[in-house]
């Protein structure tokens, strides 16, 4: 694993590192799918696995903070739903580590939120009726999300495909996706440090890390409270187009 003096000898990966923490701020507070731009900037000095395993720390401490944040806003019939089926995907994860290739679970979340985004623009109705939180489908959404989240920070496009059509409240869904994904990165811990264990080096480069994503969160937050509803939504989706052609490219090439 890196160490602090080893990024301080290489200007780029600080760079890298610094914006990933950003990033995972915006989106502890309240701008969801922005994580997701985390390892993807880290992949181009750094393997895929190895950025994953560094950033968790820098995620599990901005979800203190996301989720104080967003204490009293969340969708409680949705956790109940997602926190489970989280969790499960992120022991499938690890139980498939080892057989399972990464460029293809990257190609199909970028097919996934290519596609949902496309319908959300030009098929669906305007004017569509919110669907209530249904367990089934939740619960498979849900755990490919935990699935995809081990595998690459990569769980809001099946966690957005179930989520945004409920049509929630801006800060409900904020709130929804901090909690959520706060319970799926602690359930990371284990089977993260089991396959590439953390040391002191490492955990302390996270926390030279955390002032940047604990700014992030509060900005995100911030930035939340500000948008409005139409276009805190719109936001989301185009940043949730953007990343998944992201993906497919990366796992085209």
């Amino acid at each position: 694993m890196l160490t602090v003096e080893q990024v301080l000898q290489s200007p780029t990966l600080l760079v890298l590192l610094c914006l990933a923490a950003l990033f995972i701020g915006l989106s502890k507070g309240g701008l969801p799918a922005i994580a997701m731009l985390s390892v993807p900037v880290l992949t181009m000095v750094l393997p895929p696995l190895t950025a994953a395993i560094l950033l968790l720390p820098i995620y599990i401490i901005s979800d203190v903070v996301g989720v104080w944040l967003y204490r009293r806003e969340y969708s409680a019939p949705n956790l109940k739903i997602l926190i489970p089926a989280g969790i499960t995907g992120v022991i499938i994860g690890w139980a498939t580590a080892a057989i399972v290739s990464d460029s293809v679970v990257t190609f199909l979340l970028g097919c996934m939120g290519i596609v949902f985004c496309l319908h959300q623009w030009f098929f669906k109705a305007a004017n569509a009726v919110a669907t209530p939180a249904r367990p089934i489908r939740g619960f498979f959404w849900g755990t490919l999300s935990g699935f995809t989240s081990f595998v690459a920070h990569a769980g809001a496009p099946p966690f957005q495909v179930y989520v945004l059509p409920q049509k929630l409240p801006k800060m409900v869904f904020a709130g929804t996706t901090t909690i959520v994904f706060a319970a799926v990165n602690l359930a990371k811990v284990i089977p993260y440090s089991a396959l590439q264990p953390y040391n002191r080096s490492t955990l302390l480069l996270s926390v030279c890390l955390l002032p940047i994503a604990a700014v992030g969160t509060v900005l995100g937050k911030h930035l939340t409270l500000r948008l409005s509803e139409r276009w805190f939504f719109l936001a989301v989706q185009i940043a949730l187009f953007l990343i998944s052609i992201r993906l497919l490219s990366a796992s085209l090439w």
